[in-house]
């Protein structure tokens, strides 16, 4: 019996003046990851090179052309180099340049896992002002992948220490996310929730549905939504055949599932979710997107401006990514059948 070869992950360096080189270049170097997967960065290799020396990492970047050239030898960092931004670059600041070269290393990984060359793809922060600097209309990393893969919806859904955590809601004021929330989209948060969850490898999926309000809204009295919006929602998605329940107070739902009682939580705006995955394991915690026709994990953290080019920045969230990638590789196959991916 032959064993499954290890998946190829394309590693987007993100904004070159940030802390996602350093963090590629170190979980690229460190021979962990090689046991798990193996990685090509996409970005410019002079930039990579610059973060191999902050970091004072002994590895050889090898500028590439095309995924088929890499060599994924140890000692080695491969780079599908873009020859859009240097070594000059000031660190920390908002460049043009910087948001060129972010955005050509998303449309080259994107490219290349649509293509079949790569199993997925992990991406380091972007810098939205930098982006847009370059003349990028995007509203960020997320929906420009949408866009590039031709997904008619895509969601965020966190994974930390096994539990699949959902939003109803994503990047809007919580004034504007309470008003957003209505019975029909959080019956469609439930529904992409757990397709989700089959297509990542639960074929028997528990969801639960936080409630809004402290304590579950104590009848009405801290609240209605449970009653007027989530109830309504988890009895019609449960009469589907879903096994679906809730509306659980916020304040215990995500330790439940954390203890294994269900396999994911819908939360229904940004900081409900994010708070107790970051708060539980902040390196551990991974972004990955559904409902791409291609795999893409993420850090869940941001450029980190103020210490980029120190050396200092922990590649724990990159680590933990890769990793990921390198897990749900086997769902590559469920990921394009369900969610149109090319060929299928």
């Amino acid at each position: 019996m032959t064993s499954r070869p290890l998946p190829v992950l394309a590693v987007t360096l993100g904004d070159p003046a940030g802390i996602g080189p350093e963090i590629t270049a170190r979980t690229l170097a460190d021979p962990r990851t090689a046991e798990v997967g193996r990685g090509i960065a996409v970005g410019d290799a002079a930039v990579l090179r610059r973060a191999v020396k902050v970091c004072g990492l002994d590895v050889e970047v090898n500028a590439v052309g095309s995924v088929a050239e890499a060599r994924f030898a140890p000692g080695t960092i491969d780079i599908i180099d873009l020859g859009i931004a240097g070594d000059d670059l000031e660190w920390g600041k908002v460049s043009a340049v910087a948001g060129r070269s972010a955005v050509a290393a998303i449309e080259a990984a994107t490219a290349a896992a649509m293509a079949r060359e790569v199993d997925g793809i992990v991406t380091s922060p972007i810098n939205k002002e930098a982006v847009w600097a370059a003349g990028a209309e995007h509203l960020g990393h997320t929906e420009m992948l949408g866009e590039l893969t031709g997904a008619a919806h895509f969601d965020t859904m966190f994974v930390v220490r096994g539990l699949k955590i959902f939003f109803t809601t994503r990047h809007v004021s919580l004034r504007k996310a309470l008003d957003q929330i209505d019975e029909e989209r959080v019956a469609a948060g439930i529904r992409h929730a757990v397709t989700a969850l089959r297509v990542f490898g639960h074929d028997e999926p528990r969801l639960a549905v936080a409630a809004i309000n402290p304590h579950g809204g104590e009848n009405g009295h801290f609240g209605d939504e449970e009653i007027t919006v989530l109830r309504p929602a988890v009895d019609r998605t449960a009469a589907e055949g879903l096994d679906v329940v809730g509306p659980v107070p916020a304040d215990s739902v995500f330790h439940q599932g954390l203890q294994g009682r269900f396999d994911g939580v819908l939360s229904h705006f940004h900081d409900q979710g994010h708070i107790p995955a970051k708060t539980v394991d902040f390196d551990g915690t991974v972004s990955v997107t559904v409902g791409l026709p291609i795999l893409r994990t993420s850090v869940d953290h941001g450029t980190a401006f103020d210490i980029a080019g120190t050396g200092k920045a922990s590649p724990g969230t990159m680590a933990a990514a890769f990793r990921a990638g390198a897990d749900f590789s086997s769902s590559v196959a469920r990921i394009r059948e369900t969610y149109g991916g090319a060929g299928t």
